[in-house]
This record gives C-alpha cells, sequence and structure tokens, in this order.
C-alpha cells in the first residue's frame, strides 16, 4: 500500500485554498465547454486567462504550503 502524499492535518490545512480551486476550475471547464459569449477575439482570451492564471497560481502555492507544513510539523 503507498504511503499518503500528505497526511490528514494537512489536508485540512489546505482545504481553504482546495475548495475555491476546485470552484475555479468548475468555471474553466463550464466556459471550455458551453462557451456562453463565442471564441473570439481578445476578450474571450483575456477572460480565460483570468480564470487559468489564478488557478495555476493558487495549485503551486496550496502545495509549496501543503511541503511547509509538513516541514514544521517533523
Amino acid at each position: 500500500m503507498a504511503t499518503p502524499i500528505f497526511d490528514k492535518e494537512t489536508w485540512l490545512d489546505i482545504s481553504v485554498n482546495i475548495i475555491p480551486m476546485g470552484i475555479i476550475t468548475f468555471f474553466v471547464a463550464l466556459f471550455a465547454i458551453l462557451s456562453p459569449w463565442g471564441v473570439e477575439g481578445i476578450e474571450f482570451g483575456l477572460g480565460f486567462a483570468l480564470l487559468v492564471v489564478p488557478a495555476v497560481l493558487l495549485s503551486y502555492l496550496t502545495y509549496v504550503a501543503a511541503e511547509r507544513i509538513e516541514a514544521t510539523e517533523e
């Protein structure tokens, strides 16, 4: 059996970032599939970037925070 990446307390600590990340991912998927305003021009690219860039940065921040939490617990 594989060992988990993070323990239960760390998952609880980073859940404040995981929940908004899930919401952002939902909207990225929604706009990618449905495209309510059409796929044209810089507006679509800018709007999509305003969802994707924070999601990527939040993912990185969450991972770094989890590593630091794990390091201080040891």
